[in-house]
């Protein structure tokens, strides 16, 4: 391979300047690096290093024009006293008449993956053109010796793939590639393993990708990329940038400060884990090195905007249920010792926490339950986030505490804080103090070490805080005055996302699943019997039906059904007078496939005597719809049997509505004989007005209460 060819894999030799150091990272040339040779691209392998190096040391391999040698794959152990003499050719077996490297090794270190050229089987004149392209490929580490060298699959003839690393699980190969279809001169792509082979590569996006040139990616155990561009903005030819993949994207890259990056072309980089030291390339020296860096104090890379906890919610009912408030009340109980009225209520709980949240209806008059709406398990928790705990104005020349003790990382222990007050200090510690000498506003930044409770693995993470920095206590008064008469908007309990409800019981849920509100005397876990004394006092109006509740192997008793709440609150008032103190209103799911299709049916059509006879008494062509729906519901279940009770208003006397309802239920029931429905499955019952569901005061309540029930019974 010619020059023009080592300059896909490397950058432009240029003069440069050696920099000075800066607090944030130590920067010097390995000890392995020379003057008059280059050096670059290091990784880490076994007790030292592998990089790529054209340095000769007494072998017979072709040169270049500059009388330098070609670029091979070299060794060195870092442990000792690693100078330049100490660096070995890695491996004969990998070695080329053309350049070879860079490389990477998978997690166990027997296997490598290397760039070369396609073709490296002839002469050198012969193969040395442009249409030789560099690809990628593999070896593996058999009985001590490099062998079985292959070509991946996603190589080309057309365009070049180099400068590969392998992610330290072992799926993913990252590499560049000036491959047609991308953002620019080369972009940065990976290959998945999947079925025991390399997947088509994928470009990383332009987010990562420019116009310019990327290439030399790295990736730690974290999975945060580094990598190099002379697109992205920096500090001059080529630079190193660093990025990671989070919620479906790259985040913007940043670029690595000063000494890292220079105004030359600095690439290459490999690190540990939490980059306090590492080593990268660059040609600030005359000659392409490779130096060793040491964090002193930490570039916080990325971090989020903190985010405030919230603990104050809006509650409410969503009115599926309708209840008549002139008569009952909503009363939450939200658990923490604090209770509220009202169908929306605004409540500001102690904390992150757990509580058994309640609504339930009482009477306004009497203060005793009616009803109980709702229940559930509400837990609140604190955003997963670093979190600097400190005044968000300050007074420049104050002496301001800040700690990140209320930090929420779940499933880590915090190792270490690292603070940039964004003024030029910087800090650290769980607790530090700070003084800014200038007002302004200034995004505080801390970034935490973490470790894995679970794998043991360390990671960084980081968030941001906005401080308003105020000349005088005059001005902090103003500002607090000025925030404090801002509305802040209150999340609605069930759409914020760091809550978390599980229901234990809804009516409402209950209600859109074909659910009628039963009035239950009581319930027992030992069979009473509709005959018992128990139920002495019980008026005649109201029939008694036992039920067997599976759930819960209990008995309840029930006098009346309704498909509205609010129908069965006249028979619990009345119940309750007499002595029946556990009378409740419950829900009940209908569950037999004849009750169901009832209740659809009286959704549906309605089943309100105005409707249903007209002013002379006859049947209206309401009524024949209904009923000939209900031939075939009786039909279609022929054990069916059906009460058919008519209600009337207080309008006119007891004596006179009584007798006209019974009239119209025996009217209705002819029409269903007549069909041919068997009578002994047929009941027509005229309660006249001694079972209202409404008040009897307003026409429209009365008009509710002049009603037809179609009740199926045993």
């Amino acid at each position: 391979m010619t020059r023009k060819l080592v300059v896909v894999i490397l950058i432009s030799l240029l003069p440069q300047i050696i920099l000075g150091q800066s607090e944030i990272y130590t920067v010097k040339k390995a000890s392995f690096s020379s003057d008059k040779y280059d050096e670059f691209s290091p990784v880490f392998y076994k007790n030292g290093i592998v990089f790529s190096s054209n340095r000769n040391l007494g072998l017979s391999y072709h040169s270049t024009s500059q009388n330098k040698g070609l670029f091979k794959i070299y060794y060195i152990d870092t442990t000792g006293k690693a100078d330049w003499g100490s660096a070995k050719l890695f491996s004969k077996n990998l070695t080329t008449i053309l350049n070879d490297g860079p490389v990477t090794f998978n997690g166990s270190k027997d296997t490598i993956y290397f760039s070369r050229n396609h073709d490296v089987s002839r002469k050198l004149s012969d193969i040395s053109g442009t249409r030789n392209k560099l690809g990628i490929f593999s070896a593996v580490l058999i009985g001590g010796q490099w062998t079985k060298v292959r070509e991946l699959r996603i190589n080309n003839e057309y365009y070049n793939v180099t400068t590969p690393y392998l992610s330290p699980d072992g799926k993913k190969l990252y590499f560049a590639s000036d491959k047609p279809g991308g953002f620019g001169g080369s972009d940065l792509y990976y290959s998945q393993w999947q079925d025991n082979r390399w997947e088509d590569p994928v470009n990383l996006g332009p987010v990562i990708n420019t116009k310019g040139n990327e290439s030399y990616p790295f990736i730690n155990p974290a999975g945060e990329l580094f990598f190099s561009s002379d697109g992205h903005p920096g500090h001059g030819e080529k630079d190193i940038f660093f990025s990671f993949f989070s919620d479906s994207t790259w985040l913007t890259p940043v670029c690595l400060d000063a000494p890292v990056n220079s105004e030359f072309d600095d690439f290459g980089i490999v690190t540990d884990t939490l980059m306090n030291e590492g080593y990268f390339s660059s040609n600030r020296d005359k000659s392409i090195d490779i130096y060793h860096f040491r964090t002193n104090s930490p570039q916080i890379l990325y971090t989020n905007t903190q985010r405030e906890n919230q603990y104050c919610f809006m509650l409410s009912d969503s009115g599926a249920i309708v209840i008549d408030t002139l008569n009952l009340k909503y009363i939450w109980d939200f658990g923490d010792g604090e209770k509220d009225a009202g169908a929306k209520v605004r409540h500001c709980f102690p904390g992150k926490g757990r509580y058994s949240v309640k609504l339930d209806i009482f009477e306004n008059r009497t203060g005793r339950l009616f009803f109980s709406k709702l229940a559930y398990i509400l837990e609140i928790q604190d955003f997963k986030q670093p979190f600097i705990n400190s005044p968000d104005v300050v007074v420049k020349g104050d002496t301001v505490k800040f700690d990140g003790l209320k930090s929420y990382i779940p499933g880590f222990k915090i190792k270490s804080y690292s603070w940039d007050f964004r003024d030029g200090d910087r800090s650290s510690g769980e607790k530090v103090k700070h003084t800014f000498k200038e007002k302004g506003e200034y995004f505080v930044n801390m970034e935490l070490i973490l470790k894995s409770n679970s794998t043991g693995y360390s990671s960084k993470t980081g968030v941001s805080k906005k401080i308003l920095v105020v000349s005088d206590n005059k001005e902090k008064t103003l500002y607090a005055a000025k925030t404090a008469s801002v509305k802040t908007s209150i999340p609605d309990i069930e759409k914020y996302e760091n809550t978390q409800i599980k229901t234990q019981f809804s009516a409402e849920s209950e209600f859109m699943k074909d659910a009628v509100f039963n009035v239950e005397l009581l319930s027992s876990k030992t069979r009473i019997g509709i005959n018992s004394w128990t139920f002495r006092n019980v008026p005649k109006k109201y029939t008694i039906t036992e039920k067997f509740i599976t759930e819960d192997s209990t008995f309840i008793y029930i006098v009346d059904q309704q498909m509205t709440l609010m129908a069965t609150y006249p028979a619990y008032i009345e119940l309750y007078a007499i002595g029946f103190k556990n009378v409740r209103i419950k829900t009940y799911v209908l569950k037999d496939p004849s009750e169901k299709e009832l209740h659809n049916l009286i959704k549906i059509n309605g089943a309100y005597a105005d409707s249903y006879f007209d002013y002379s008494g006859k049947l209206t062509s309401n009524a024949y719809i209904m009923l000939d729906q209900i031939v075939k519901l009786m039909n279609k279940y022929p054990s069916v049997k059906l009460e058919v009770a008519v209600h009337s208003d207080n309008t006119g006397s007891p004596a006179a509505s009584l007798a006209l309802s019974q009239v119209r239920a025996r009217l209705l029931v002819n029409y269903l004989i007549n069909r041919g429905i068997n009578t002994k499955r047929l009941v027509a019952t005229g309660f006249g007005g001694s079972k209202p569901i409404a008040p009897n005061i307003l026409d429209k309540d009365r008009m509710l209460n002049r009603r037809i029930d179609f009740i199926i019974i045993n």
